[in-house]
Protein backbone atom coordinates (compact mmCIF):
# COMPACT_ATOMS: atom_id res chain seq x y z
CA UNK A 1 0.00 0.00 0.00
CA UNK A 2 1.36 3.44 -1.00
CA UNK A 3 2.10 5.84 1.70
CA UNK A 4 -0.49 8.72 0.64
CA UNK A 5 -3.20 5.75 0.88
CA UNK A 6 -2.35 5.77 4.75
CA UNK A 7 -4.30 9.24 5.38
CA UNK A 8 -6.97 9.03 7.45
CA UNK A 9 -10.46 10.37 6.83
CA UNK A 10 -10.85 14.06 6.88
CA UNK A 11 -12.26 15.09 10.52
CA UNK A 12 -10.36 12.35 11.95
CA UNK A 13 -9.98 12.55 16.11
CA UNK A 14 -6.46 12.23 16.83
CA UNK A 15 -5.86 13.65 20.50
CA UNK A 16 -5.17 11.84 24.12
CA UNK A 17 -7.04 10.23 27.16
CA UNK A 18 -6.10 10.93 30.89
CA UNK A 19 -8.85 10.60 34.39
CA UNK A 20 -9.97 13.21 36.54
CA UNK A 21 -9.17 10.64 39.39
CA UNK A 22 -5.79 10.06 38.13
CA UNK A 23 -4.11 13.31 37.05
CA UNK A 24 -6.16 16.20 38.62
CA UNK A 25 -5.08 15.82 42.13
CA UNK A 26 -6.75 18.74 44.68
CA UNK A 27 -8.08 16.05 45.84
CA UNK A 28 -10.38 18.37 48.47
CA UNK A 29 -10.54 21.72 47.27
CA UNK A 30 -13.09 23.46 46.04
CA UNK A 31 -15.69 21.28 47.83
CA UNK A 32 -15.00 18.30 46.09
CA UNK A 33 -15.91 14.35 47.87
CA UNK A 34 -13.76 11.94 48.10
CA UNK A 35 -13.30 9.97 45.15
CA UNK A 36 -12.47 5.73 45.60
CA UNK A 37 -9.08 6.55 44.69
CA UNK A 38 -8.68 8.71 47.31
CA UNK A 39 -8.38 5.93 49.66
CA UNK A 40 -5.87 4.08 48.19
CA UNK A 41 -2.19 4.04 48.59
CA UNK A 42 0.75 3.42 46.30
CA UNK A 43 1.33 -0.11 45.31
CA UNK A 44 4.02 -0.86 47.96
CA UNK A 45 1.67 0.02 50.71
CA UNK A 46 -1.01 -2.24 49.71
CA UNK A 47 -3.11 -0.64 47.28
CA UNK A 48 -4.46 -4.14 45.57
CA UNK A 49 -5.23 -5.40 48.79
CA UNK A 50 -7.37 -2.16 49.06
CA UNK A 51 -8.83 -2.42 45.96
CA UNK A 52 -9.70 -5.16 47.14
CA UNK A 53 -11.03 -5.03 50.31
CA UNK A 54 -13.04 -1.69 50.89
CA UNK A 55 -13.88 -1.46 54.30
CA UNK A 56 -9.84 -1.82 54.85
CA UNK A 57 -9.37 0.61 52.50
CA UNK A 58 -12.01 3.66 54.45
CA UNK A 59 -10.96 2.18 57.89
CA UNK A 60 -6.99 2.08 57.38
CA UNK A 61 -4.63 4.78 57.67
CA UNK A 62 -1.92 5.17 55.01
CA UNK A 63 1.43 6.83 54.43
CA UNK A 64 0.93 8.01 51.14
CA UNK A 65 -1.93 8.57 48.60
CA UNK A 66 -0.45 9.31 45.13
CA UNK A 67 -3.98 10.79 43.95
CA UNK A 68 -4.04 13.13 46.43
CA UNK A 69 -2.03 15.94 44.80
CA UNK A 70 -1.12 13.33 41.41
CA UNK A 71 0.40 15.58 38.42
CA UNK A 72 -1.98 18.67 39.95
CA UNK A 73 -4.14 19.10 36.31
CA UNK A 74 -6.32 20.62 38.46
CA UNK A 75 -3.85 23.69 38.82
CA UNK A 76 -1.94 23.41 35.87
CA UNK A 77 -4.90 22.82 33.32
CA UNK A 78 -3.71 25.24 30.89
CA UNK A 79 0.22 24.32 30.42
CA UNK A 80 -0.79 20.88 29.70
CA UNK A 81 -3.75 21.76 26.98
CA UNK A 82 -1.43 24.24 25.59
CA UNK A 83 1.15 21.37 25.26
CA UNK A 84 -1.82 19.19 23.59
CA UNK A 85 -2.62 21.81 21.36
CA UNK A 86 0.80 22.20 19.97
CA UNK A 87 1.26 18.36 19.00
CA UNK A 88 -2.27 18.92 16.84
CA UNK A 89 -4.87 17.45 18.89
CA UNK A 90 -8.39 17.45 17.43
CA UNK A 91 -9.78 16.02 20.66
CA UNK A 92 -9.10 15.50 23.97
CA UNK A 93 -10.71 12.65 26.35
CA UNK A 94 -10.78 13.20 29.43
CA UNK A 95 -13.55 12.59 32.98
CA UNK A 96 -15.44 14.75 35.49
CA UNK A 97 -15.01 14.06 38.48
CA UNK A 98 -18.43 13.27 39.63
CA UNK A 99 -17.49 13.82 43.78
CA UNK A 100 -16.38 17.60 42.53
CA UNK A 101 -20.25 18.20 41.23
CA UNK A 102 -22.17 15.90 44.11
CA UNK A 103 -19.43 15.54 46.67
CA UNK A 104 -21.36 12.88 48.27
CA UNK A 105 -23.07 11.55 45.30
CA UNK A 106 -26.75 12.07 46.55
CA UNK A 107 -26.91 15.59 46.97
CA UNK A 108 -29.69 17.68 44.91
CA UNK A 109 -27.73 21.02 44.62
CA UNK A 110 -24.10 20.43 42.78
CA UNK A 111 -21.13 22.42 43.42
CA UNK A 112 -21.12 25.14 41.05
CA UNK A 113 -17.10 25.40 42.07
CA UNK A 114 -16.55 22.27 40.57
CA UNK A 115 -18.75 23.49 37.83
CA UNK A 116 -16.82 25.89 37.01
CA UNK A 117 -13.63 23.95 36.97
CA UNK A 118 -14.77 21.84 34.15
CA UNK A 119 -16.26 25.25 32.49
CA UNK A 120 -12.81 26.34 32.30
CA UNK A 121 -11.49 23.37 30.77
CA UNK A 122 -13.80 22.95 28.46
CA UNK A 123 -13.27 26.46 27.08
CA UNK A 124 -9.75 26.22 26.84
CA UNK A 125 -9.73 23.29 25.10
CA UNK A 126 -12.75 24.82 22.64
CA UNK A 127 -10.13 28.03 22.14
CA UNK A 128 -7.59 25.83 20.53
CA UNK A 129 -9.72 23.67 18.65
CA UNK A 130 -9.60 20.92 20.72
CA UNK A 131 -13.10 18.68 21.10
CA UNK A 132 -13.45 17.42 24.19
CA UNK A 133 -14.52 13.74 24.55
CA UNK A 134 -15.89 13.17 28.00
CA UNK A 135 -16.43 9.94 30.40
CA UNK A 136 -19.26 10.82 32.93
CA UNK A 137 -18.11 8.08 35.25
CA UNK A 138 -14.55 6.80 34.86
CA UNK A 139 -13.84 4.58 38.19
CA UNK A 140 -14.84 7.88 40.20
CA UNK A 141 -18.08 6.84 41.60
CA UNK A 142 -18.21 8.84 45.09
CA UNK A 143 -17.07 7.51 48.12
CA UNK A 144 -20.35 8.54 49.96
CA UNK A 145 -22.15 6.48 47.50
CA UNK A 146 -19.90 3.15 48.45
CA UNK A 147 -20.67 3.90 52.08
CA UNK A 148 -24.39 5.06 52.13
CA UNK A 149 -25.44 2.51 49.61
CA UNK A 150 -22.85 0.23 48.33
CA UNK A 151 -22.71 1.68 45.24
CA UNK A 152 -23.86 0.53 42.23
CA UNK A 153 -25.51 -2.27 44.29
CA UNK A 154 -28.16 -0.09 45.26
CA UNK A 155 -30.74 0.73 42.61
CA UNK A 156 -31.00 4.33 43.98
CA UNK A 157 -27.16 5.03 42.58
CA UNK A 158 -29.26 5.17 39.05
CA UNK A 159 -31.20 8.17 40.07
CA UNK A 160 -28.48 9.59 41.85
CA UNK A 161 -26.29 8.89 38.27
CA UNK A 162 -29.10 10.67 36.43
CA UNK A 163 -29.13 13.52 38.41
CA UNK A 164 -25.35 14.37 37.92
CA UNK A 165 -26.01 13.63 34.14
CA UNK A 166 -28.55 15.95 33.77
CA UNK A 167 -26.30 18.57 35.39
CA UNK A 168 -23.21 18.18 33.33
CA UNK A 169 -25.30 17.73 30.04
CA UNK A 170 -27.10 20.98 30.38
CA UNK A 171 -24.13 22.90 32.01
CA UNK A 172 -22.16 21.93 29.03
CA UNK A 173 -24.81 21.36 26.14
CA UNK A 174 -22.72 24.11 23.86
CA UNK A 175 -19.34 22.91 24.85
CA UNK A 176 -19.28 18.95 24.88
CA UNK A 177 -20.93 16.78 22.21
CA UNK A 178 -18.90 13.29 22.49
CA UNK A 179 -19.70 11.49 25.73
CA UNK A 180 -19.41 7.86 27.66
CA UNK A 181 -21.44 6.75 29.85
CA UNK A 182 -18.97 4.58 31.96
CA UNK A 183 -15.46 3.66 31.77
CA UNK A 184 -14.43 0.02 30.96
CA UNK A 185 -17.44 -1.22 31.89
CA UNK A 186 -16.25 -5.12 32.31
CA UNK A 187 -14.22 -3.63 34.76
CA UNK A 188 -16.53 -4.32 37.63
CA UNK A 189 -16.35 -7.94 37.65
CA UNK A 190 -12.55 -7.68 38.27
CA UNK A 191 -12.39 -4.62 40.60
CA UNK A 192 -15.99 -4.36 42.10
CA UNK A 193 -14.80 -1.52 44.71
CA UNK A 194 -13.86 0.82 41.27
CA UNK A 195 -15.91 -0.07 38.89
CA UNK A 196 -19.01 -0.29 40.85
CA UNK A 197 -18.38 1.52 44.14
CA UNK A 198 -19.50 -1.40 45.70
CA UNK A 199 -17.93 -4.12 48.47
CA UNK A 200 -18.42 -7.53 47.71
CA UNK A 201 -16.93 -9.07 50.48
CA UNK A 202 -18.47 -11.60 52.76
CA UNK A 203 -21.58 -11.94 50.19
CA UNK A 204 -23.32 -14.89 49.84
CA UNK A 205 -23.28 -15.17 46.14
CA UNK A 206 -21.07 -12.31 45.11
CA UNK A 207 -21.41 -12.82 41.16
CA UNK A 208 -24.95 -12.32 41.91
CA UNK A 209 -24.54 -8.92 43.47
CA UNK A 210 -21.98 -8.17 40.83
CA UNK A 211 -24.57 -8.55 37.76
CA UNK A 212 -27.47 -7.01 39.34
CA UNK A 213 -24.93 -3.82 40.07
CA UNK A 214 -24.55 -4.17 36.23
CA UNK A 215 -28.21 -4.36 35.85
CA UNK A 216 -28.19 -1.09 37.14
CA UNK A 217 -25.52 0.64 35.12
CA UNK A 218 -26.75 -0.85 31.66
CA UNK A 219 -30.22 0.70 32.50
CA UNK A 220 -28.23 4.03 34.00
CA UNK A 221 -26.16 3.95 30.43
CA UNK A 222 -29.68 3.67 28.44
CA UNK A 223 -31.32 6.24 30.43
CA UNK A 224 -28.58 8.61 30.21
CA UNK A 225 -28.29 8.26 26.36
CA UNK A 226 -32.03 9.21 26.08
CA UNK A 227 -31.55 12.15 28.36
CA UNK A 228 -28.42 13.27 26.37
CA UNK A 229 -30.43 13.13 23.00
CA UNK A 230 -33.16 14.97 24.62
CA UNK A 231 -31.06 17.74 26.15
CA UNK A 232 -28.88 17.77 22.67
CA UNK A 233 -30.38 15.79 19.49
CA UNK A 234 -26.42 16.06 18.47
CA UNK A 235 -24.66 14.39 21.11
CA UNK A 236 -22.84 11.39 20.46
CA UNK A 237 -23.22 8.60 23.78
CA UNK A 238 -21.06 5.69 23.40
CA UNK A 239 -20.26 2.71 25.64
CA UNK A 240 -16.58 1.98 26.53
CA UNK A 241 -15.25 -1.48 26.70
CA UNK A 242 -11.49 -3.26 28.10
CA UNK A 243 -11.00 -4.72 25.01
CA UNK A 244 -8.30 -6.97 23.56
CA UNK A 245 -9.51 -10.33 21.74
CA UNK A 246 -8.44 -13.99 23.09
CA UNK A 247 -6.79 -16.64 21.65
CA UNK A 248 -6.99 -20.30 22.23
CA UNK A 249 -3.76 -21.88 23.18
CA UNK A 250 -4.74 -24.64 20.39
CA UNK A 251 -6.65 -25.49 18.07
CA UNK A 252 -8.56 -27.70 20.86
CA UNK A 253 -11.98 -26.98 20.11
CA UNK A 254 -12.65 -26.92 23.97
CA UNK A 255 -9.60 -24.11 23.71
CA UNK A 256 -11.59 -22.41 21.11
CA UNK A 257 -14.39 -22.55 23.16
CA UNK A 258 -13.00 -21.25 26.15
CA UNK A 259 -11.60 -18.02 24.14
CA UNK A 260 -15.05 -17.55 22.76
CA UNK A 261 -16.79 -17.48 26.46
CA UNK A 262 -13.88 -15.50 27.42
CA UNK A 263 -14.32 -12.60 24.52
CA UNK A 264 -18.37 -13.04 25.83
CA UNK A 265 -17.44 -11.59 29.10
CA UNK A 266 -16.74 -8.33 27.69
CA UNK A 267 -19.60 -8.50 25.25
CA UNK A 268 -22.54 -9.20 27.22
CA UNK A 269 -21.86 -4.87 28.52
CA UNK A 270 -21.68 -3.73 24.64
CA UNK A 271 -24.50 -6.77 23.91
CA UNK A 272 -27.18 -4.46 25.73
CA UNK A 273 -25.61 -1.20 25.07
CA UNK A 274 -24.75 -1.68 21.25
CA UNK A 275 -28.02 -3.73 20.38
CA UNK A 276 -30.50 -3.39 23.24
CA UNK A 277 -31.26 -6.51 24.78
CA UNK A 278 -29.57 -9.51 26.94
CA UNK A 279 -27.96 -11.77 25.13
CA UNK A 280 -28.87 -15.49 24.48
CA UNK A 281 -26.04 -17.07 26.31
CA UNK A 282 -26.90 -15.26 29.54
CA UNK A 283 -29.81 -17.88 29.96
CA UNK A 284 -27.09 -20.21 30.61
CA UNK A 285 -24.43 -17.75 32.79
CA UNK A 286 -27.31 -16.54 34.82
CA UNK A 287 -28.45 -20.46 35.75
CA UNK A 288 -25.17 -22.03 36.33
CA UNK A 289 -24.11 -18.53 38.43
CA UNK A 290 -27.30 -18.67 40.17
CA UNK A 291 -28.20 -15.29 39.21
CA UNK A 292 -31.56 -14.13 39.56
CA UNK A 293 -31.98 -10.60 38.62
CA UNK A 294 -33.96 -8.00 39.76
CA UNK A 295 -35.59 -5.98 36.91
CA UNK A 296 -38.06 -3.16 37.33
CA UNK A 297 -40.73 -2.28 34.90
CA UNK A 298 -39.84 -0.91 32.02
CA UNK A 299 -35.72 -1.67 32.14
CA UNK A 300 -36.11 -3.75 28.86
CA UNK A 301 -37.82 -0.89 26.99
CA UNK A 302 -35.04 1.95 27.89
CA UNK A 303 -32.39 -0.78 27.38
CA UNK A 304 -34.02 -1.68 23.67
CA UNK A 305 -35.10 1.65 22.83
CA UNK A 306 -32.10 3.85 23.48
CA UNK A 307 -29.15 2.57 22.62
CA UNK A 308 -25.35 3.95 22.09
CA UNK A 309 -24.09 5.87 18.95
CA UNK A 310 -20.88 4.40 19.08
CA UNK A 311 -18.90 1.46 20.67
CA UNK A 312 -15.49 3.14 22.25
CA UNK A 313 -12.49 0.85 23.78
CA UNK A 314 -9.34 0.49 25.54
CA UNK A 315 -6.98 -1.74 23.49
CA UNK A 316 -3.56 -3.01 25.35
CA UNK A 317 -2.96 -6.22 24.69
CA UNK A 318 -4.64 -9.41 23.24
CA UNK A 319 -5.28 -12.49 25.26
CA UNK A 320 -4.57 -16.41 25.51
CA UNK A 321 -6.42 -18.52 27.32
CA UNK A 322 -6.79 -22.72 27.49
CA UNK A 323 -9.12 -24.87 28.84
CA UNK A 324 -6.60 -26.95 30.65
CA UNK A 325 -5.88 -26.29 33.76
CA UNK A 326 -2.49 -27.33 33.87
CA UNK A 327 -1.53 -24.92 31.64
CA UNK A 328 -0.54 -22.46 34.35
CA UNK A 329 2.56 -20.16 32.59
CA UNK A 330 0.76 -16.67 32.78
CA UNK A 331 1.94 -12.93 32.43
CA UNK A 332 2.39 -11.14 35.33
CA UNK A 333 0.36 -7.43 35.92
CA UNK A 334 -2.36 -7.69 33.87
CA UNK A 335 -5.82 -7.57 35.46
CA UNK A 336 -7.31 -9.95 33.02
CA UNK A 337 -5.09 -13.41 33.72
CA UNK A 338 -3.52 -14.19 30.46
CA UNK A 339 -1.24 -17.14 29.35
CA UNK A 340 2.07 -16.12 27.74
CA UNK A 341 2.44 -16.02 24.16
CA UNK A 342 4.99 -17.49 22.83
CA UNK A 343 4.76 -15.13 19.45
CA UNK A 344 4.58 -11.77 21.10
CA UNK A 345 6.73 -9.85 23.14
CA UNK A 346 5.99 -8.31 26.80
CA UNK A 347 6.45 -4.37 28.24
CA UNK A 348 8.09 -4.57 31.56
CA UNK A 349 4.66 -4.82 33.19
CA UNK A 350 3.83 -8.12 31.94
CA UNK A 351 1.48 -6.65 29.29
CA UNK A 352 1.68 -8.64 26.21
CA UNK A 353 2.32 -6.12 22.60
CA UNK A 354 0.40 -7.40 19.65
CA UNK A 355 -0.31 -4.62 17.23
CA UNK A 356 -2.19 -7.16 14.89
CA UNK A 357 -4.26 -7.84 17.84
CA UNK A 358 -5.62 -4.61 17.80
CA UNK A 359 -6.51 -4.90 13.92
CA UNK A 360 -8.56 -8.27 14.93
CA UNK A 361 -10.27 -6.40 17.86
CA UNK A 362 -11.69 -3.88 15.74
CA UNK A 363 -12.97 -6.73 13.03
CA UNK A 364 -14.47 -8.31 15.72
CA UNK A 365 -16.14 -5.58 17.51
CA UNK A 366 -17.39 -4.06 14.32
CA UNK A 367 -18.54 -6.97 12.48
CA UNK A 368 -20.73 -7.46 15.66
CA UNK A 369 -22.46 -4.41 16.41
CA UNK A 370 -21.96 -2.24 13.15
CA UNK A 371 -21.25 1.03 14.73
CA UNK A 372 -18.39 3.28 14.60
CA UNK A 373 -15.29 2.75 16.77
CA UNK A 374 -13.71 4.76 18.90
CA UNK A 375 -9.81 3.18 20.38
CA UNK A 376 -10.01 6.10 23.52
CA UNK A 377 -7.12 4.07 25.24
CA UNK A 378 -3.69 2.71 23.74
CA UNK A 379 -0.02 2.67 24.51
CA UNK A 380 2.70 1.64 26.58
CA UNK A 381 3.65 2.03 30.03
CA UNK A 382 7.59 1.96 30.48
CA UNK A 383 10.55 3.36 32.37
CA UNK A 384 11.68 6.73 30.97
CA UNK A 385 15.40 7.67 31.60
CA UNK A 386 15.49 11.63 31.80
CA UNK A 387 19.22 12.27 30.36
CA UNK A 388 21.87 15.34 31.40
CA UNK A 389 20.67 17.09 28.62
CA UNK A 390 16.88 16.71 29.68
CA UNK A 391 15.76 14.34 26.67
CA UNK A 392 14.04 11.71 26.58
CA UNK A 393 14.32 9.22 23.80
CA UNK A 394 11.38 6.98 24.51
CA UNK A 395 11.86 5.42 20.90
CA UNK A 396 10.34 1.78 22.04
CA UNK A 397 6.87 4.24 22.72
CA UNK A 398 7.01 5.42 19.52
CA UNK A 399 7.60 2.11 17.88
CA UNK A 400 4.69 0.24 19.54
CA UNK A 401 2.43 3.03 18.78
CA UNK A 402 3.84 2.93 15.34
CA UNK A 403 2.60 -0.19 14.90
CA UNK A 404 -0.76 -0.03 16.41
CA UNK A 405 -1.47 3.18 14.04
CA UNK A 406 -0.73 0.83 10.91
CA UNK A 407 -2.87 -2.02 12.10
CA UNK A 408 -6.08 0.36 12.62
CA UNK A 409 -5.36 1.64 9.13
CA UNK A 410 -5.06 -1.77 7.85
CA UNK A 411 -8.59 -2.62 9.92
CA UNK A 412 -10.36 0.57 8.40
CA UNK A 413 -9.10 -0.78 4.76
CA UNK A 414 -10.96 -4.25 5.97
CA UNK A 415 -14.34 -1.82 5.95
CA UNK A 416 -14.14 -0.94 10.18
CA UNK A 417 -15.66 2.64 10.90
CA UNK A 418 -13.30 4.42 13.28
CA UNK A 419 -13.62 7.95 14.51
CA UNK A 420 -10.72 8.86 16.29
CA UNK A 421 -7.68 7.55 18.52
CA UNK A 422 -6.78 9.05 21.62
CA UNK A 423 -3.66 6.86 23.35
CA UNK A 424 -3.82 6.22 26.89
CA UNK A 425 -2.01 8.71 29.38
CA UNK A 426 -0.89 11.49 26.98
CA UNK A 427 0.56 13.26 29.95
CA UNK A 428 2.67 10.98 32.59
CA UNK A 429 -0.25 10.86 35.16
CA UNK A 430 -0.69 7.99 38.44
CA UNK A 431 -1.47 4.35 37.30
CA UNK A 432 -4.58 3.05 38.57
CA UNK A 433 -3.74 -0.54 39.41
CA UNK A 434 -0.33 0.30 40.91
CA UNK A 435 -0.27 3.99 41.60
CA UNK A 436 3.24 4.70 40.23
CA UNK A 437 4.19 7.30 38.34
CA UNK A 438 7.27 5.36 36.67
CA UNK A 439 4.61 3.62 34.60
CA UNK A 440 4.44 6.16 32.12
CA UNK A 441 2.55 6.53 29.15
CA UNK A 442 3.01 10.14 27.98
CA UNK A 443 4.44 12.37 25.61
CA UNK A 444 4.82 14.77 28.17
CA UNK A 445 7.13 13.99 31.17
CA UNK A 446 6.42 14.93 34.74
CA UNK A 447 8.26 15.13 37.06
CA UNK A 448 7.25 13.06 39.73
CA UNK A 449 8.35 9.81 41.34
CA UNK A 450 6.36 7.06 43.38
CA UNK A 451 6.65 8.78 46.70
CA UNK A 452 5.32 11.83 45.73
CA UNK A 453 8.85 13.44 44.92
CA UNK A 454 9.57 16.17 42.00
CA UNK A 455 8.84 19.33 40.82
CA UNK A 456 5.92 18.43 38.87
CA UNK A 457 7.76 19.92 35.93
CA UNK A 458 6.02 18.98 32.36
CA UNK A 459 8.62 18.48 29.45
CA UNK A 460 8.43 16.75 26.17
CA UNK A 461 9.80 13.25 25.40
CA UNK A 462 10.88 12.43 21.76
CA UNK A 463 7.69 10.97 20.89
CA UNK A 464 5.89 14.46 21.48
CA UNK A 465 7.41 15.34 18.48
CA UNK A 466 6.22 11.95 16.38
CA UNK A 467 2.76 12.17 16.97
CA UNK A 468 2.85 15.74 16.52
CA UNK A 469 4.12 14.94 13.01
CA UNK A 470 1.61 11.95 12.59
CA UNK A 471 -1.34 14.50 13.43
CA UNK A 472 -0.27 17.01 11.02
CA UNK A 473 -0.01 14.39 8.50
CA UNK A 474 -3.38 12.76 9.58
CA UNK A 475 -1.62 9.59 9.79
CA UNK A 476 0.19 9.15 6.79
CA UNK A 477 3.98 9.88 8.34
CA UNK A 478 4.43 7.42 11.17
CA UNK A 479 8.46 7.41 10.56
Amino acid sequence: MKKQDLRFPDGFLWGGAVAANQCEGAYQEDGKGLSLVDLLPAAEGGRWAALQDPKKAMETKYDYYPSHESIDFYHRYKEDIKLFAEMGFKCFRLSISWPRIYPNGDETVPNEKGLEFYDNVFAECLKYGIEPVVTINHFDTPVGLMKDYNGWANRKTIDFYLNFCETIFKRYKNQVKYWMTFNEINMILHIPMFGGGMDITGVENPEELKYQAIHHQLVASARATKLAHEINPDNQIGCMLAAGSTYPNTPNPKDVFAALEADREGYFFVDVQARGYYPSYSKRLFKEKNINLNIADGDLEVLRDHTVDYVAFSYYSSKLTSADPEVLDKTEGNVFATLKNPYLEASEWGWQIDPVGLRITMNEIYDRYQKPLFIVENGLGAVDKVEADGSISDDYRIDYLREHVREMREAMEDGVELIGYTPWGCIDLVSAGTGEMKKRYGFIYVDRDNEGHGTLNRSKKKSFDWYKKVIASNGTDLD
